[in-house]
C-alpha cells in the first residue's frame, strides 16, 4: 500500500523524494515540520527514509479525513499545551523510536509560520535530541489545506519536501520551569524560521516573478499606481519582456543604466526586464541634486539615464539632469518607437509564451541592482547588490511576518531607496501580495485617504513619515491596516503612542542598511519589545566590537546572504570592492552602537559618528534628542556637535520649538536619569529641519549649519544665545 501510494504521489503531485545524507543517524530523533494541509504527515510517513510516529494535535486528529489517513502511520494524540502529554512525548524520543511533530500544532490558514508551542521545544531540549528540519512546500495550493481564497488552489499541485541540516536545543540552567520552556519555545521558533528560509530557491528576480505568476496565475490583479489602472502579472510580464528588449538595443551585457523615474508599473517593469537581459539598473536618487546625480554616474560609470518628460517636468529637475555630463539621457515616451516590427513578433509569438526561455541566463550571484547611499559620509557610493541578496532579504523578512495574497502594500517610499525597492516593491510582487505604488511619500493628507480608499493593510515607512501621516489621518482611515513597519530611522516615542491610541496600531519597528538589502532586524508580532528594532533575521550573522568609552554595547558587524556585492566608489569607477571589516572578508560594519539582550533583542545606541565627546566623555547625541522630546513633544528637534577648544566638542540642538529653554532640558534630562553632559549650551530655533528624499533628517546639511553659526558670545542665558542664534538660523532650515 505504502509503494502504491508513494508511486500515486510522485505521478499526480510531482513530489520527488528528499535526499537523504545521514541526518536521520541519532539515537534520539525529532523530526520538525511546518504544516501546511491535513496530508502533510501522509506525505513525509511515504517519503522520509525512516518509520516514524507521528505526534499530532488532537483536534486535528478528530478531523474524518485526518483520521483516514492517520490509519497508514503510527501517530500518537495530544494536547501540546499539556505538561502530561508531552510527558508522553519524551518517554517515546528516549525509547529511540524516531518522532515527527508539527511545532505549529494546527494547519496554517495564513500560508507562514503561525504559533510555535513550547511542548515540542521542550522535548527538544528535555531529550537533548537531534532536531532535523523538514521543510513541505506546495500543499497551501491543494484542496486539502485550510487557506480560504489566498492562492488558488490546484487539484494536483507540485508538492516538495526538503530536509534541511540537523540542529538541537539546549536545556537552559536555572530560571522556572515555565521560563525554561519559554525559552525552548523561542528556540524552536527561530529553528522554524530558520528552516523557512534556508529552503527558499536560489534564483533571478526575473525567473522568481515567473514562479509567482504560475502560482498566482497570469490574470492575477495585483498591481496598481497613480494612474488607477490594475496590472496583472501578465501585463507585468509584457512590459518586463518588452523594455528589457529595448535596453539590449541601448547597452552592452553587464551595463550600469540609470534609472530616473518615480514609484509607477512601468519603472518596476523596467528594473525586472533589465536584470532578464544582464544589464544592471542603478537607481538613481532624483532628490541628491545635480552634484549627487553626477558622482553617482562617475561611480558607476553611467553612461545611459533613462528617465521620463512628464516626471522631469512634475518635479521641476529638468535643468539639473540636463546638466550633468558625458551621460546620455533618453525618455520613456520615446523608447516605444525603438520596438521594430521584429521585436513584437518576438514579443507576442515566443517570449511572452515562453518567458523561461527569452530570458538570458544569469547567475543568480551576478549584479542585479545599483543602489546609491545619501552621500552622508562624502560623496555618493554605489551600493551594489545581486539577485541572491535582493531575494535573501525578501525570503528572510516573509519567514518571519506573515504576508499574503489578501493584503495590499501602500507603498510611497521611493523605489530608489533599498527600504522602498526591497520591502516595497519587489516583495509584493514576489509573494503575488497587492501593491499600490504612491510615487511621493510627502503628501501627507493624500496618502491616509489613499490608504482608506484602496483597503491597504500593510505600510512602510519612516518614522518622520509616519508621524505626519498621524496628523492628517481621519482615525477610520487606517482601519484595514494589519502592519505598519517603520525603519531608516529612529522610531519616536511620540508617533507609537500616537498610532497606538489614535488608530489601535502597533507600530513595528525594525532596522537597517542600505548594505544589506536593507532589513536587519525587524519587531514581528511573534517576537516583539518595545524600545527595540527586534532580533536579527534567519541566516544573519551579528558580532559586536567594543568601542572605547561605551559600555554595555559595541559596534554592530553583519554577515549574511542579503549583504551587498560591494561598493562602486568615486575614487574607482566601476570597481566593485567588495565588504570587509576588522572581523574579516564578507562582514559588513554598520557604524552602529547597538547592544543586543540575551533573547537576541537589538537596540540601538546610535552610529559612531553620532557620539560627541565632551569632555572625554562620549555623549550620544540620540540621547540629547530624547531629551529634546522629553521636553517639547510635539516638535521635531535634531543634534549635532561642533568642535569646541575647551571640552573637544560641543553639542547644537536645532528645534523648531522657538520656547525650548535649557532650563527645560535639564529638567527632562534628570526625568529620563541623562548626565548633564548631554544637555546642550547652544540651542538654534528653526523653521523646518533639513531632511532627505527618504524622510531622514539631513545631519550633514546640518553639520554645515552648525559650523556656520556665528560663535557664541556672552553667553549669560542660553535663552539668549538661542534667541540670536534663531535668526541665524531660521534661514538656513530647508526641507525636501
Amino acid at each position: 500500500m505504502k509503494t502504491f501510494l508513494r508511486f500515486v504521489f510522485r505521478v499526480l503531485f510531482r513530489v520527488r523524494p528528499p535526499q537523504d545524507d545521514g541526518q536521520f543517524k541519532a539515537d534520539r530523533l525529532l523530526v520538525v515540520a511546518n504544516h501546511e494541509s491535513f496530508i502533510d504527515g501522509l506525505l513525509l510517513g511515504l517519503f522520509l527514509p525512516i518509520n516514524p510516529v507521528f505526534v499530532v494535535h488532537t483536534t486535528i486528529a478528530q478531523n474524518r479525513w485526518f483520521r483516514l489517513m492517520l490509519r497508514l502511520v503510527d501517530y500518537l494524540a495530544v494536547d501540546p499545551t499539556s505538561p502530561m502529554a508531552m510527558k508522553r512525548v519524551i518517554k517515546l524520543v528516549e525509547s529511540g523510536r524516531p518522532v515527527v511533530i508539527f511545532p505549529e500544532g494546527r494547519i496554517t490558514v495564513t500560508g507562514s509560520l503561525m504559533k510555535i508551542y513550547d511542548g515540542p521545544a521542550f522535548v527538544a531540549a528535555k531529550t537533548g535530541a537531534t532536531i532535523v528540519p523538514v521543510r513541505i512546500d506546495g500543499a497551501t495550493r491543494s484542496y486539502f489545506s485550510r487557506m480560504s481564497g489566498r492562492y488558488p488552489k490546484r487539484l494536483f499541485p507540485n508538492l516538495s519536501i526538503r530536509i534541511l541540516p540537523p540542529t538541537s536545543l539546549t536545556m537552559t540552567a536555572g530560571g522556572t520551569a515555565r521560563a525554561r520552556r519559554r525559552k525552548a519555545g523561542e528556540g524552536m521558533r527561530k529553528i522554524m524560521q530558520e528552516m523557512l528560509f534556508q529552503s527558499q530557491p536560489r534564483q533571478t528576480l526575473f525567473l522568481s516573478m515567473l514562479d509567482a505568476m504560475e502560482i498566482h496565475g497570469r490574470k492575477h490583479r495585483f498591481l496598481e499606481d497613480l494612474k488607477q489602472v490594475e496590472y496583472s502579472y501578465g501585463d507585468l510580464l509584457k512590459m518586463s519582456l518588452a523594455l528589457g528588449r529595448i535596453c539590449t538595443k541601448l547597452s552592452n551585457p553587464g551595463e550600469y543604466i540609470g534609472v530616473l523615474l518615480p514609484n509607477l508599473a512601468p519603472t518596476l517593469s523596467m528594473v525586472i526586464g533589465m536584470t532578464a537581459f544582464k544589464r544592471v539598473p542603478a537607481m538613481m536618487n532624483y532628490t541628491a541634486g545635480a552634484d549627487g546625480m553626477q558622482n553617482a554616474c562617475i561611480a558607476a560609470g553611467i553612461r545611459t539615464i533613462i528617465t521620463s518628460r512628464q516626471f522631469l517636468e512634475t518635479a521641476k529637475i529638468g535643468l539639473q539632469v540636463e546638466s550633468l555630463a558625458n551621460v546620455r539621457i533618453l525618455y520613456l515616451e520615446d523608447l516605444k518607437s525603438l520596438l521594430s516590427i521584429a521585436d513584437k513578433l518576438w514579443l507576442i509569438a515566443y517570449a511572452m509564451r515562453f518567458p523561461r526561455l527569452a530570458n538570458q541566463s544569469t547567475d543568480p550571484n551576478s549584479a542585479a541592482v545599483v543602489l546609491f547611499t545619501s552621500g552622508s559620509e562624502g560623496k555618493p557610493k554605489g551600493v551594489v547588490h545581486s539577485h541572491r541578496s535582493l531575494l535573501s532579504n525578501i525570503a528572510q523578512i516573509r519567514a518571519v511576518i506573515d504576508f499574503s495574497a489578501e493584503d495590499k502594500f501602500m507603498n510611497a517610499l521611493p523605489i530608489f531607496h533599498s527600504f522602498g525597492l526591497t520591502a516595497g516593491a519587489l516583495l509584493p510582487v514576489m509573494t503575488g501580495t497587492r501593491l499600490f505604488l504612491y510615487p511621493s511619500p510627502l503628501h501627507y493628507r493624500i496618502i491616509p485617504e489613499v490608504i482608506y480608499d484602496r483597503g491597504c493593510t500593510v505600510l512602510f515607512g519612516t518614522s518622520t513619515f509616519l508621524g505626519n501621516y498621524a496628523r492628517f489621518a481621519h482615525p477610520y482611515d487606517f482601519y484595514r491596516l494589519r502592519y505598519v513597519v517603520a525603519g531608516a530611522e529612529k522610531l519616536s516615542d511620540s508617533v507609537r503612542n500616537t498610532w497606538f491610541e489614535k488608530f489601535g496600531i502597533r507600530i513595528l519597528e525594525g532596522y537597517g542598511a542600505t548594505e544589506t538589502a536593507p532589513v536587519i532586524a525587524v519587531n514581528t508580532p511573534m517576537a516583539y519589545r518595545t524600545g527595540t528594532v527586534g532580533t536579527a533575521l534567519p541566516g544573519l550573522e551579528t558580532k559586536l566590537v567594543p568601542v572605547p568609552g561605551i559600555e554595555g554595547a559595541g559596534q554592530l558587524h553583519v554577515k549574511g546572504p542579503n549583504v551587498m556585492l560591494g561598493y562602486l566608489r568615486y575614487e574607482h569607477p566601476g570597481v566593485i570592492e567588495p565588504p570587509s571589516s576588522d572581523i574579516g572578508d564578507g562582514w559588513y560594519n554598520t557604524g552602529d552602537i547597538v547592544a543586543i539582550d540575551e533573547d537576541g533583542f537589538i537596540s540601538i545606541r546610535g552610529r559612531v559618528k553620532r557620539f560627541a565627546k565632551i569632555a572625554g566623555e562620549m555623549v550620544s547625541l540620540e540621547v540629547v534628542e530624547k531629551i529634546a522630546v522629553q521636553a517639547s513633544p510635539q516638535t521635531l528637534h535634531a543634534a549635532t556637535s561642533i568642535p569646541d577648544a575647551q571640552k573637544g566638542e560641543a553639542i547644537v540642538l536645532f528645534t523648531t520649538d522657538a520656547e525650548l529653554s535649557r532650563e527645560r532640558l535639564q529638567t527632562a534630562a534628570k526625568e529620563l536619569g541623562q548626565t548633564e553632559l548631554a544637555v546642550p549650551r547652544r540651542i538654534v530655533t528653526v523653521t523646518e529641519l533639513p531632511l532627505l528624499g527618504t524622510g531622514k533628517i539631513d545631519y550633514v546639511s546640518l553639520k554645515k549649519m552648525a559650523e556656520n553659526l556665528r560663535p557664541a558670545q556672552g553667553q549669560s542665558t542660553p535663552q539668549k544665545a538661542a534667541s540670536s542664534e534663531a535668526e541665524t538660523s531660521s534661514a538656513e532650515g530647508v526641507t525636501q
